[in-house]
């Protein structure tokens, strides 16, 4: 569609009806609201230099039916009325969805970006991320174990989306600092596989833990009772009152059935949940996604490209170990046509995920195994 070209009333009627907005009464006052913000678009294109693209008209009026619902709700009903006849009305409202499309649509700040969403590497982990959480969402699990799993499921391939949006956006350290959010979760969630009802007990036990310690039970019999539960479970593990909220957020790793392995094991992420799930060889790159997080000079001071390679690669990691356990809870709770649609799909796109990963990882360490090497000799000799 030609930028100097509005939509006549019926094609701008037809577009909101499509938006299921169903105010008929509105629909000339918005029409003459959405005539007058093309026509101030439009002047500022013709007198700019910047290469604007066609207009959006469905942008136009998505800009405009949601600031005037926003606008109406502070308004009494009474007086809306009379509002919607006011000049200084329409012409704010007007104002604002002009500003708003130039500024957020066509100039919108975007920071330099390594990749773009239709990259590969981006596109076929985006698709396979569409995949598993709309399977995930339409799965009806039996028992509270399961429902957790999907939960932490749900959770942690939305982050993995999350990451690709920050990344196709030039938000390299956001999205690494997103990861350590996504391998914390990961880490739960494979402790709890790896240890079966009992740890899916005790951790079902510490969630209540946590609500009574935050104040979320409205009964005060109910939460001293509770605490009376977890200073014997404390006292039983020879702990003392300073270590009841690190008790509270780890305590269910007691339960471990490797704990007798780890002599270094303590009521924490990196020496307890990290160490139980056998992903401890993640604690250095988790280390520094705590730096970024914590707003430390890194996060400043970075290198967009290091970050970019970094986040990619342990993004990927992740994907592939969560992918697995989406495996087999899809399995157990979906019939043979539709599993084997997965397994199509799976052996269509995990070849080329593989593929890409490799990639990375080998480019990766062809630029920055040396450097590190060297940081790390300095470190030793100094």
């Amino acid at each position: 569609m030609m930028q100097n070209k509005k939509l006549t009333r019926e094609e701008f009627i037809k577009a909101i009806e499509s938006l299921n907005f169903k105010f008929k009464e509105d629909y000339d006052f918005l029409y003459e609201v959405y005539e007058f913000v093309c026509d101030a678009i439009f002047q500022v294109i013709k007198n700019t230099d910047l290469p604007f693209t066609p207009i959006n008209h469905y942008i136009v009026i998505l800009y405009i039916l949601n600031e005037y619902t926003y606008s109406l709700s502070f308004i009494p009903l009474n007086k809306r009325e009379e509002t919607k006849k006011s000049d200084d009305f329409f012409n704010i409202l007007s104002s604002i969805c002009a500003d708003k499309y130039l500024t957020n649509e066509k100039l919108n700040y975007k920071s330099k970006s390594f990749i773009n969403r239709f990259n590969v590497p981006i596109s076929t982990l985006d698709l396979y991320l569409n995949f598993v959480l709309r399977s995930l969402e339409g799965i009806k699990t039996i028992g509270h174990s399961d429902k957790l799993v999907k939960d932490m499921l749900l959770k942690g391939f939305s982050m993995a989306k999350c990451i690709l949006s920050l990344l196709i956006s030039g938000f390299e350290t956001e999205a690494f600092s997103t990861w350590r959010t996504l391998h914390e979760n990961e880490c739960i969630l494979l402790c709890l596989m790896q240890n079966g009802d009992e740890m899916f007990k005790e951790y079902y036990k510490h969630i209540k833990y946590a609500l009574a310690y935050r104040g979320q039970f409205k009964s005060k019999e109910e939460t001293d009772k509770i605490f009376i539960e977890i200073k014997s479970e404390m006292k039983a593990h020879d702990l003392k009152s300073k270590d009841m909220k690190k008790f509270i957020e780890y305590g269910y790793l007691y339960v471990a059935k490797n704990l007798d392995k780890l002599p270094n094991f303590k009521l924490n992420f990196r020496d307890g949940v990290e160490a139980i799930a056998g992903l401890s060889n993640y604690s250095k790159v988790y280390e520094m996604a705590s730096e970024i997080a914590h707003s430390s000079p890194v996060l400043l001071y970075s290198n967009k490209s290091y970050f970019f390679e970094i986040t990619i690669l342990n993004l990927y990691e992740s994907f592939f170990r969560l992918e697995t356990v989406f495996e087999a809870i899809y399995h157990a709770n979906v019939n043979d046509v539709m599993y084997n649609q997965y397994l199509q799909l799976k052996k269509l796109y995990m070849s080329q995920l593989n593929s890409i990963y490799t990639n990375f990882k080998r480019n990766y360490l062809l630029r920055y195994s040396n450097k590190e090497q060297e940081q790390n000799n300095e470190k030793t000799t100094s």
